[in-house]
């Protein structure tokens, strides 16, 4: 069985608390787009994992895919072995979801080869104990995201016709260097109200992240600026960063551009 597990990108991303339990409190709208890993899962005698593509750094035993086949094994332990290869596409610490994805559309692969007809409801509960973004790849639809971002409500978004670009610095900021800038704050504005307008989204249609990010690495802002001013209608930093994306109504003219770029037309 080959799937392919996509990239996610935020329309606004606020922290709002630290919690008891040492993580935070966010509201984000993720929205699914076309860049892609490819995953590759079949029935084996002995469990074996390769990689191709962009080199995943960590041991084995922390490879979120294993992680995945492990949690299953919990509650269906008489589940057999595995071969996995996972194509690497998506950039790592970049803020496009990229491990999430691999691990969460790893438990629906399972779900489907292994006959265990475990509800999308049943998935997100396991997809939840792997990773805060996790859940968002069981449906793999646009969700406002709350709580550590496994509390997932529907939201319907225009974005029909729309190109999307995306740019890389290829700079790796990991999660608790992004949350060691914030000062968890509720939002000024109402997200759901912003994204219903979107001659809103520039003013007020926020990443948290983006303050002390941009102070740290001002390439990054400059990016941002730079798809505005080849006229994007939004642009920001997705999740807690490396990689910036615009959207656009027409297709941009980014074939300069010195680093690593992207572009796709629609959405998931």
């Amino acid at each position: 069985m080959i799937q392919f597990p996509n990239a996610k990108v935020n329309l606004g991303l606020h922290i709002t608390q630290k919690r008891k339990d040492g993580y935070h409190d966010i509201e984000t709208c993720m929205i699914p787009i076309p860049l892609c890993d490819a995953l590759e899962i079949s029935t084996a005698e002995k469990t074996t994992y390769t990689g191709t593509g962009l080199e995943v750094p960590g041991k084995e035993k922390d490879n979120i895919i294993l992680k995945a086949l492990k949690l299953l094994r919990k509650d269906f332990n008489e589940l057999p072995h595995i071969n996995i290869h996972l194509h690497k596409a998506i950039p790592m610490g970049a803020g496009l979801g990229g491990g999430s994805a691999d691990g969460a559309f790893a438990i629906k692969m399972m779900n489907s080869l292994f006959d265990l007809h475990l509800e999308d409801w049943f998935l997100e509960d396991y997809a939840a104990q792997l990773g805060s973004d996790c859940p968002f790849f069981i449906e793999n639809t646009p969700k406002i995201a709350t709580g550590r971002g496994e509390i997932l409500e529907p939201i319907k978004l225009d974005l029909a016709g729309c190109w999307i670009a995306l740019i890389n610095p290829q700079i790796h900021i990991g999660t608790k260097e992004a949350y060691a800038g914030i000062s968890p704050k509720q939002p000024e504005h109402d997200l759901k109200k912003t994204l219903a307008d979107r001659s809103l989204w520039k003013g007020q249609l926020k990443n948290d992240f983006e303050d002390s990010i941009f102070t740290r690495y001002p390439e990054i802002a400059q990016i941002k600026e730079q798809l505005y001013e080849r006229g994007a209608f939004y642009a920001a930093m997705s999740g807690s960063g490396s990689t910036v994306f615009g959207l656009f109504e027409e297709e941009p003219a980014l074939s300069v551009w010195p680093k690593d770029y992207f572009t796709f037309k629609g959405l998931l």
